[in-house]
């Protein structure tokens, strides 16, 4: 059944089976902005939440039992989600084609077809793959204007500032000169061992598809959002504004938090969580000698040469490599799982880079491709070594989202779909968690660098409070930008950046606060239970061995083995 559900799921995002290294539908996209689609999804969660009614946990081994639990969850929830009009928006500005509630296709859309992202483009057969795809998305262009169209006639829509974004993504992938579209990539990049013919016949069909398919659907997706769209969206920032909005919310908190807390405790532990951290930051810039407020400290962090020591792309990218070879004799005395895929460091492309952050990317299953950490850098004179680049890095790639992703992946043992699930509480959670093992790993000596980590973990704290206040509790987006630059050494473009990302996806940035506080409590939890019998490393294999889950299946899983370890 699990098997069954996993192919089921595969059937209805061909693009997330690509993701996944699964090539059997690389010329697949559904239409998502349909209601037989809407339809369809709902069906094939209703049969798996009736198929589940025939067991019962309680006869199960233990990691049946957990995917037991893990698709309950994930059928219930899906089920719940269904209620909302979420469809009404298709997507937003944010370029995560994995969110389904508020991801940005048309984004993505650039990324795989640029022919560096995980559309591949080795053999003939790759290439009239990406073409049938392409027919797909243009049709569901047209259906996502049309649903877009239906939310301004109920005011289900997204705040203008998002829109205006939206707009410059769309435009942006259109080209007048076919050869400098960023959908000509694969061209240049045709392999040597297809004959001309061949090559003739592709490049062709690849002009004709980027002229009369993709920029026609682009501009048309760009004229329509700056003329019809723009117009209709609405001055409010958060979703409490959307019919329905605040039960929305709650359910977005449900979804990206796994858990049940209430907004008030969410936004209280947030504003306790920027006192604490605020108080650090003092303590580490009185260990500078530095004289002014804190907020002096912060501009001084912004823009004093001392931070801006790169001239070019590469000395960059070997900052980062130097972190990691500072990290790696560490690792052993905190970790006995490791990962087998392969790992990279490399900048991000061109075309994204003026909107992308610091990111990972998932490797493929059969190790063809590795593990990227993408590093955007549009001036290497304007990347600040303060930025929290050691943080950045045990968050972003090793051991946070490198380690964990990998290595659930890579364990055959697991259920198809617990080897590629996500739950946001859990993998943001773990990779925060890891920002915090930085001076156990040899980092954050430097003060300057541990003030980048006290300003990231101070980044997933103000989510906290901002998030909620934004969707709960009528703050707009001018003033979330306030309140975030007036707590860490931010730029206003980056504050402003964060803010319409949580705009876009109501929820997300709890994920990373709320589960790592959830894994530093389990940590005291079973160090204090355990006394000499625990082992940090054990425990990091505990937290690891059985995938991303929800936090009260973790808690749960971690509580037996705490007692059985208790019990010898």
């Amino acid at each position: 059944m699990l098997e069954s559900y996993w192919q089921g799921l595969l059937d209805l995002q061909p693009l997330d089976a690509m993701h996944f290294g699964d090539s059997s539908r690389n010329d697949q996209f559904r239409n998502t902005c349909t209601q037989a689609y809407r339809d369809e999804v709902k069906e094939f969660y209703l049969g798996y939440s009736d198929s589940l009614k025939h067991y019962d946990p309680k006869d199960m081994a233990e990691e049946d039992a957990i995917s037991y639990q893990i698709l309950k969850y994930d059928v219930d929830l899906a089920l719940e989600g269904a209620k909302f009009d979420t469809w009404k928006i298709p997507f937003t500005q944010m370029g995560d084609p994995t969110n389904k509630l508020s991801g940005n296709i048309v984004l993505a859309m650039g990324q795989y077809g640029s022919g560096e992202s995980a559309q591949p483009f080795h053999s003939v057969k790759d290439y009239y793959n990406w073409l049938k795809r392409v027919k797909g998305y243009t049709i569901w262009c047209d259906s996502a204007i049309e649903n877009f169209r239906k939310g301004i006639a109920t005011n289900y829509v997204l705040p203008k500032a998002l829109v205006v974004k939206m707009v410059a993504i769309c435009n942006g992938l259109v080209s007048n000169d076919v050869t400098k579209s960023i959908f000509y990539g694969p061209i240049r990049n045709l392999p040597v061992n297809f004959s001309p013919s061949e090559k003739d016949s592709i490049t062709q069909a690849y002009q004709e598809a980027i002229w009369d398919d993709l920029n026609v659907a682009n501009k048309k997706m760009a004229d329509f959002l700056k003329n019809e769209y723009l117009p209709k969206a609405r001055v409010t920032s958060g979703v409490e504004y959307l019919p329905n909005g605040i039960n929305y919310y709650k359910y977005c908190v449900k979804r990206w938090t796994t858990t049940n807390k209430p907004l008030e405790d969410i936004f209280n532990t947030g504003l306790n969580e920027v006192k604490r951290i605020r108080a650090e930051m003092e303590e580490v810039k009185q260990s500078t000698g530095f004289t002014g407020d804190l907020n002096a400290f912060f501009h001084f962090m912004r823009t004093d040469k001392q931070f801006f020591p790169f001239t070019t792309a590469s000395q960059v990218l070997d900052s980062f490599r130097h972190i990691y070879d500072i990290i790696k004799p560490n690792l052993d005395k905190y970790f006995v799982l490791f990962p087998k895929s392969k790992f990279e460091i490399r900048q991000t492309e061109a075309f994204r880079a003026a909107s992308a952050s610091i990111e990972y990317m998932q490797g493929s299953s059969d190790g063809k491709r590795p593990g990227i950490f993408y590093v955007p850098i549009i001036d290497p004179k304007e990347f600040n070594v303060t930025s929290g680049m050691e943080s950045t890095f045990l968050h972003e790639a090793v051991p946070g989202h490198h380690y964990q992703s990998s290595l659930q992946m890579e364990d055959s043992l697991l259920p198809s779909f617990r080897r590629y699930k996500s739950c946001g509480a859990y993998d943001e959670g773990w990779a925060l968690y890891c920002e915090s093992l930085g001076k156990e790993l040899g980092l954050y000596t430097n003060p300057y660098q541990h003030m980048g980590a006290l300003s990231d973990e101070m980044l997933r704290a103000l989510r906290l409070v901002v998030d909620v206040a934004i969707h709960s509790k009528g703050m707009t987006r001018e003033e979330a930008i306030k309140f975030m630059i007036d707590n860490e050494p931010i730029s206003e473009d980056f504050a402003t950046s964060e803010v319409e990302r949580y705009m876009a996806i109501p929820g997300q940035a709890l994920s990373y606060k709320v589960g790592a506080l959830k894994i530093i409590e389990l940590r005291e939890k079973y160090s204090k239970q355990l006394g000499k019998k625990f082992n940090i490393a054990e425990f990091h294999k505990q937290v690891l061995n059985s995938g991303s889950m929800p936090l009260m299946v973790l808690e749960e899983k971690l509580d037996k083995w705490a007692d059985a370890l208790s019990a010898k």
